[in-house]
């Protein structure tokens, strides 16, 4: 049996389209610089609102990455 180890960060996405962009937005974000995502939960979802109507989704997301070596 293998043992892994994760480690975990939290980020902020954002987009103009829907709670669903924010968080890919935010995945991408990370996989730009870190490896081996693997995990992510959706921590928070809020939203602005502007004019009466909502100009700007946001979601707080927490990403885990397996670090290097495990098996």
């Amino acid at each position: 049996m293998s043992s892994q180890v994760y480690k975990s960060i939290e980020l902020v996405g954002t987009s103009g389209e829907s709670f669903e962009e924010a968080v890919r937005t935010a995945v991408k974000r990370a996989g730009e610089s870190v490896r081996d995502l693997q995990w992510m939960e959706v921590m928070e979802q809020r939203g602005y609102i502007k004019g009466g109507e909502v100009n700007e989704y946001q979601v707080k997301v927490r990403i885990w990455f397996g670090l290097e070596g495990n098996q």
